[in-house]
């Protein structure tokens, strides 16, 4: 059999993408085959997610001219190691890829030719990967079945031991994507609002021209190679992501053409809800990619349970903490923890660093202590594993006089209240200089280092001007948090000496 990747490749996937995926391996049939694999990542940490993938799966990636892809070629074999990756949200294979795909300028024949290329497609190679995906998938429901009956649904549960979502993740996540879907036919139909909260993610940060993505039912059909051996007719759904001003026709058209087109090829039922296929039809200038999602839900819900108004992704938590370079026995602080996503994240990659967490809300500390609670249950119910509980503690304090020793902290990570849904840009005046100067005395001159998350980038400019005689600014990675362009900043302490805590009793 041919192998996808070098197929792929030949489709415009760099050439050192299509020698890593050919390589076979033994083990069989599902062995030798690769893929082009296709992951949204949070946007401006493109980066770190490629520099994660070469440290893990020793392949080389590419970042996409869309900000929040990268695309890298591995074994199939390597699946389950693909989605224990940290630093991404959701995962497709490539079916193939257009680097300058020319639309027509008139609209219908743009959307013939889209419905046209459906059977040029070559969708043998990218289906079976989506086949093994799912057996992978449906072993480690029955593993997680046979060992803990627990009515609780982790949402990161399965993905540590490389799994794709579970089952039980689609009905939320249908549910989610159902708001942004169109019938068949009614093309002028928008809603953006289901769809923004999955495979869009914030990638689209840049393209405030692009159009929200809509999805159109349109079964796949025909080369069935995923219900081989079975009557059952499989259910898909096309989702497309259009980014670029210069296209005749709406996401929405693209996604009911090109939907058509594959529910005849394949003679697949459209069901956007209750679908087994996920045909994604991305789409950024002149730029078109076709894949196969293999996800369900984000993986960026990994480790949280227990929600705040501003939980943070755990994907962008990690490509914070990432940036702050964690070394064995470091003491790690989130002084406005929030939810714990930080924290906990920084757990489960750097067990050999002690993390701290504190937060003012005892709300908000009562919610990041459920989370650890069911991280600990996640770990003990791990099999023939004797839990010796997380390097981590959580505290209610007040961010502006912590009970912490001088210079007895080597990194900070925190997400900073915007002021929007927490605080107000008033208060935040006042805030931020405080918080820089108690973070600045709590930190080890010389080596120690913050890595701070705002959107607030006034305000804290003006208070890192009159504090770098404490912290000097190194790298700054701009974000998008939910709709909202934001800054990370890498911050370095210096050498100067941190005024005395004065003692209150």
């Amino acid at each position: 059999a041919r192998l996808g990747s070098a197929r792929l490749g030949s489709a415009g996937m760099a050439e050192g993408e299509a020698e890593l995926g050919t390589a076979p391996a033994p083990g069989g049939q599902a062995a030798e085959l690769s893929a082009v694999i296709g992951a949204t990542v949070p946007t401006g940490f493109e980066l770190t997610a490629a520099e994660e993938v070469q440290e893990k799966l020793g392949s080389a990636s590419r970042v996409s001219r869309d900000r929040g892809k990268i695309y890298f070629a591995v074994p199939a074999r390597s699946l389950p190691q693909v989605h224990r990756l940290r630093s991404v949200d959701n995962l497709f294979v490539v079916v193939q890829e257009f680097k300058d795909y020319q639309f027509k300028e008139n609209k219908e024949d743009a959307l013939k030719d889209l419905e046209d290329l459906v059977k040029k497609l070559p969708w043998a190679d990218p289906l079976k990967v989506w086949e093994l995906n799912n057996s992978l998938k449906k072993k480690k429901t029955k593993r997680k079945k046979h060992q803990q009956q627990s009515k609780e649904k982790l949402p990161g549960d399965g993905e540590e031991e490389g799994s794709d979502q579970k089952d039980a993740s689609k009905q939320e996540d249908g549910a989610q994507d159902a708001a942004g879907v169109a019938p068949a036919g009614d093309q002028d139909t928008k809603d953006t609002t289901g769809e923004v909260a999955r495979n869009g993610e914030e990638q689209q940060e840049d393209n405030q021209q692009s159009e929200a993505k809509d999805e159109v039912p349109a079964g796949p059909a025909g080369e069935g190679k995923a219900s081989e051996g079975e009557e059952k007719v499989l259910k898909f759904r096309v989702t497309c992501n259009r980014a670029g001003e210069k296209h005749s026709f709406t996401s929405n058209e693209a996604a009911r053409d090109f939907g058509g087109a594959v529910q005849e090829h394949f003679q697949w039922k459209a069901d956007m809800t209750g679908f087994d296929v996920e045909v994604l039809l991305n789409i950024h200038n002149n730029e078109v990619v076709v894949g196969i999602a293999l996800t369900e839900e984000s993986l960026h819900r990994r480790n949280i349970t227990h929600f705040g108004p501003t939980t943070l992704r755990s994907t962008l938590a990690y490509g914070m903490l990432r940036l702050c370079d964690p070394q064995p026995t470091d003491i790690i602080v989130d002084p406005m923890c929030g939810t714990g996503a930080i924290p906990i994240e920084a757990t489960t990659e750097w067990p050999g660093c002690y993390h701290i967490a504190g937060d003012n809300n005892p709300q908000a500390v009562k919610r990041a202590a459920n989370n650890i609670c069911s991280l600990l249950k996640k770990s003990e119910s791990k099999e023939s594993s004797t839990s010796l509980g997380i390097p981590l503690d959580i505290i209610q304090w007040d961010i502006c006089n912590l009970p912490l020793r001088t210079g007895s902290v080597d990194i900070i990570v925190s997400d900073m209240p915007f002021g929007k849904r927490i605080g107000s840009k008033k208060k935040n005046w006042d805030l931020y200089p405080a918080c820089l100067t108690e973070m600045g005395r709590i930190c080890t001159p010389g080596t120690g280092r913050a890595v701070l998350l705002t959107q607030d980038k006034k305000c804290f400019a003006k208070a890192l001007s009159r504090l770098g005689h404490i912290w000097r600014k190194g790298q700054t990675v701009w974000v998008n948090v939910g709709g909202l362009h934001a800054a990370v900043y890498l911050l370095k302490r210096t050498w100067e000496k941190a005024e005395e805590k004065r003692s209150f009793w």
